[in-house]
C-alpha cells in the first residue's frame, strides 16, 4: 500500500474519531484510540517507537519517540494544543530524516474542525 493510500486511511479514521469525542481531550487518548482503530483496519503500527540519534558514530539511546508509526511507511504526531507551533513541523521533519521514511502527518485534535489541524510533512522536499 502506498502512502498515499495510506494517509487516507489514517486521515477518515482521525476525523471519525474527531467527530466522536471532539477537541480537548489528552494527546494520548487520541493516540491510543487512533492506533486501536488502525490496528482493527489491518495495519500495522508501532507506538512511541523509541528513534536513537547517531552522533560521530555513535548511537545515543535517549532519542525521540514517535507517537505512532504506520507500516514502516508514515510517521504520525498527535497534538492536542491550542494552536501547532512551529517547533511540531521541524519535529516531525527531524523524525523523519533520523528514521528515512518520507511522509509524516501532524494532527491537532484541539481543532474544532480537524481538517484545520491536519498538516503533511514530506521528507526531501
Amino acid at each position: 500500500m502506498s502512502e498515499n493510500e495510506l494517509s487516507k486511511i489514517i486521515v477518515n479514521k482521525s476525523f471519525e474519531i474527531h467527530k466522536g469525542l471532539g477537541p480537548g481531550l489528552l494527546e494520548s487518548v487520541y493516540e491510543d484510540i487512533l492506533s486501536y482503530e488502525l490496528r482493527k483496519s489491518g495495519l500495522m503500527v508501532s507506538r512511541q517507537q523509541a528513534l536513537p540519534v547517531i552522533w560521530k558514530g555513535i548511537k545515543m539511546e535517549q532519542g525521540f519517540k514517535a507517537d505512532l508509526i504506520v507500516e514502516n511507511k508514515i510517521l504520525i504526531e498527535l497534538k492536542s494544543v491550542d494552536t501547532l507551533a512551529p517547533v511540531f513541523y521541524k519535529q516531525v521533519l527531524t523524525y523523519l530524516k533520523i528514521t528515512n521514511i518520507k511522509l509524516g502527518l501532524l494532527f491537532n485534535f484541539n481543532e474544532p474542525l480537524l481538517r484545520d489541524g491536519i498538516k503533511r510533512i514530506v521528507n526531501g522536499l
